[in-house]
């Protein structure tokens, strides 16, 4: 696709491989391009610098900023703000319930993910993304809030004498930094704003999680190898990657999703003198001489932290070299770390054009979601040829035993309501053109009075939790379990409007089934219901499992995108 022109949406523009992207992406001259990251003052300065590399660009460059994860009310200039969300009970309640809860539009709305990519943040304008590139390290943000030391932390809070703990504020905490549901809401709010947005394509720079090293990876979080938190990171990287592959394969999304996986060291951002900061504090000098030694047999002089040395004026400075989100190597770190058999280095230019080629229809080969594509096992022609067999073996059992419909199963309910919604409609019908011929309120009647004089379908309907809804709207046939809240979700549904509507789909299929029958023999449709398929358009017989394919296919736009 073209860039020219295009609103461009760069999330975690302040990093490496994000001002890179954002570089190679400037002389193609997009209509605007935000910079979003983190903290405020991160896309500022890296607009600043943008804005000085390329003076004359007619490309209108904004900073934007703030935790993607988190919601806008909750954002704050001065300070990261989830750990002032999770110590407010309010807003800690509100967290869980955003990440645990089911996706409502008022949490869709909230987020900040949300409004930057519709573009309703601050001083978007609402002009919503073209195009999104996700340069966070999704995976190091979910997966370094590190359950491991949460789980350690609340054994010591078991040993506590009772009323002592919290403990709605300890699960709380907990629930608040589970790994999948995490990245599965994130990903919910990421597909659902960039189908409101009308987004054209969705570059994720993924990560492996080891630098492309595998489970020998001798840098740690620790002494453990491997290390569990690295692992949970990879993944989680990789849950990322399965998750755009299914987004990849939704047909009302962005019509280009790929992702960048690079696999070694992602190279400097700057080479330099001066204080060595972690987590961006610079280290305290300490000093302790050798008279000042402790005893090392002593498990006193063994803890973590201590009193221990002495305190030296001015901080810790050193030659670095900037590698971005993994901090300041020292010049013999960076040595081991690329060195040939490690993790070796990729530069993040290289990323950015492979990025960039991609928007414009390059194939680069490094897509990792294309591979997916090529490599995954799909649907295969001897399935497909032996799938007449068993259901031919089934309609044999059916005859001698009664038809089968539904259990429930497979779900959601509403699979199983369409289900037998179709079913009532054949046994009072037969056929999709006999099903036409009836007013609403007949069928309605119809189809009510058979459930009324049918026992044992009513049985089945009712025990495997799906209740009907009388003719009336008003009375409802149920057992001990409903599993769904509304008729839409899944009640067999008897009323004149449901049937108007099953009528509208059966109208809809009769002509498609008359259209492929007599119109154009060749390849081009599905042919989907067999009637159509087998060329016998006076075979209008309900074939309820069919149909309800259909349905799914052409009413729910269900079907699967890519085969």
């Amino acid at each position: 696709m073209d860039i020219q022109g295009k609103h461009v949406l760069i999330l975690g523009g302040y990093g490496l491989v994000g001002r890179a992207v954002a570089r190679e992406m400037l002389p193609h001259r997009p209509a605007r391009l935000v910079i979003a990251s983190l903290r405020k003052f991160e896309a500022e300065e890296a607009v600043a610098q943008l804005k000085a590399e390329f003076p004359h660009s007619p490309t209108q460059i904004l900073p934007a900023w703030g935790d993607v994860f988190l919601r806008v009310e909750w954002q704050r200039e001065d300070t990261l703000p989830r750990q002032a969300v999770l110590a407010n009970p309010e807003t800690r309640r509100r967290l869980v319930d955003d990440i645990l809860g089911s996706l409502s539009d008022e949490i869709l709305e909230a987020s900040l993910l949300y409004q930057l990519i519709t573009g309703t943040w601050g001083n978007l304008g609402g002009l919503p993304a073209h195009i999104v590139v996700d340069c966070m390290n999704t995976a190091t943000v979910v997966a370094y809030q590190d359950v491991y030391t949460t789980s350690r932390h609340l054994e010591t809070q078991i040993a506590k004498p009772e009323g002592e703990v919290d403990w709605r504020d300890e699960v709380e905490r907990l629930l608040a930094s589970l790994y999948i549901p995490q990245l599965v809401r994130h990903v919910q709010i990421l597909h659902a704003a960039m189908k409101r947005a009308g987004t054209q394509a969705y570059i994720k720079v993924g990560t492996s999680g080891t630098g492309g090293m595998g489970l020998n990876i001798p840098y740690t979080h620790g002494e453990e190898k491997p290390s569990r938190v690295l692992m949970s990171k990879a993944a989680v990287a990789g849950a990322q990657t399965l998750l755009t592959f299914l987004m990849a394969r939704t047909p009302d999304g962005p019509t280009v999703v790929k992702e960048i996986k690079p696999t070694a060291m992602i190279g400097w951002k700057q080479i330099g003198y001066g204080p060595i900061k972690r987590h961006g504090q610079p280290y305290a000098r300490y000093d302790c001489p050798p008279d000042q030694a402790v005893d090392a047999a002593d498990p006193a002089s063994l803890v973590p932290k201590g009193p221990f040395g002495r305190r030296q004026e001015g901080v810790l400075e050193a030659v670095y070299i900037n590698t971005g989100e993994n901090g300041l190597f020292a010049a013999g770190e960076y040595a081991m770390i690329t060195a040939l058999g490690q993790m070796e280095m990729v530069t993040a230019e290289e990323i950015a054009q492979n990025v960039v080629w991609e928007i414009l229809g390059g194939n680069t080969g490094k897509d990792v979601i294309a591979a997916l594509d090529a490599s995954t096992m799909g649907p295969t022609y001897r399935a497909a040829y032996l799938r007449e067999a068993a259901l031919n073996r089934l309609h044999q059992l059916e005859a001698e035993h009664g038809e089968s419909v539904a259990f429930e199963i497979l779900g959601p309910p509403r699979l199983s309501k369409l289900l037998f919604e179709a079913f009532l409609l054949k046994r009072v019908y037969g056929s999709l053109d006999r099903a036409l011929e009836a007013a609403p309120e007949e069928a309605a009647a119809a189809l009510e009075a058979l459930v009324g004089a049918d026992a044992d379908l009513r049985q089945k309907i009712i025990s495997i939790g799906i209740p009907i809804l009388l003719a009336d709207g008003k009375r409802l046939l149920r057992g001990p379990v409903i599993k769904a809240e509304t008729a839409e979700q899944g009640w067999v549904d008897l009323t004149p409007a449901n049937l108007t509507r099953w009528q509208k789909r059966l109208r809809r299929l009769l002509e498609e089934i008359r259209r492929q029958s007599r119109g154009d023999t060749s390849s081009r449709d599905d042919r989907i219901y067999p009637a159509a398929r087998e060329w016998r358009p006076d075979d209008l017989t309900i074939r309820v499992g069919e149909l309800v394919a259909w349905v799914l296919n052409t009413e729910e736009r269900g079907f699967r995108f890519k085969r």
